[in-house]
């Protein structure tokens, strides 16, 4: 649309949950507003049309969000520090998954493989992974950098904290 800007949400559809969340959180920030959706294979996008976007969004711009510094609004970072699960549940849906990893340990000679759960959060924008680690922290969720791209969460009070708070894909 040429006078107005569209928010545009591509979800997975193996989640209806997470289309349902992006759909109503959409409805609410945009009051009055339908988001509507459009199939293609493998995902449901979730859009939406308002003059209003960019005020939302300030972080919006020409190119890559991993290649330009990003940064957060006073009212947008009052938001996060209010709601940190609701965000960190955010970006767990859209760049991150909890799976169980496996190890193995000689104990008493004997090989013993153990199962453990592990959540992990992987995006290329530097400034987006100090937002999820700043939100962690707020939430004393321990983490570690396992790779420049990726922040990983293995202790066991770490893993019930985030299951506890970030819950599963649906």
């Amino acid at each position: 649309m040429r006078s107005t800007f569209a928010l545009r949400v591509s979800c997975d559809a193996v989640y209806p949950g997470i289309v349902a969340d992006v759909t109503d959180t959409i409805e609410r920030v945009h009051a009055g507003g339908r988001a509507c959706h459009v199939r293609a294979p493998g995902c449901v996008v979730v859009q939406n049309a308002w003059n209003h976007w960019p005020c939302v969004y300030p972080q919006h711009g020409p190119g890559r969000k991993h290649e330009r510094k990003l940064t957060l609004q006073p009212w947008q970072q009052a938001i996060i520090d209010e709601h940190p699960a609701d965000f960190l549940r955010g970006l767990f849906h859209s760049d991150g998954c909890r799976f169980q990893n496996w190890a193995t340990r000689m104990v008493a000679g004997e090989k013993k493989r153990y199962e453990y759960g592990r959540w992990m959060f992987t995006n290329n924008s530097a400034d987006i992974q100090l937002w999820c680690k700043q939100t962690r922290d707020l939430l004393d969720i321990p983490w570690r950098q396992s790779f420049w791209t990726t922040i990983t969460v293995s202790t066991r009070a770490g893993v019930a904290r985030l299951d506890e708070l970030v819950g599963p894909k649906s």
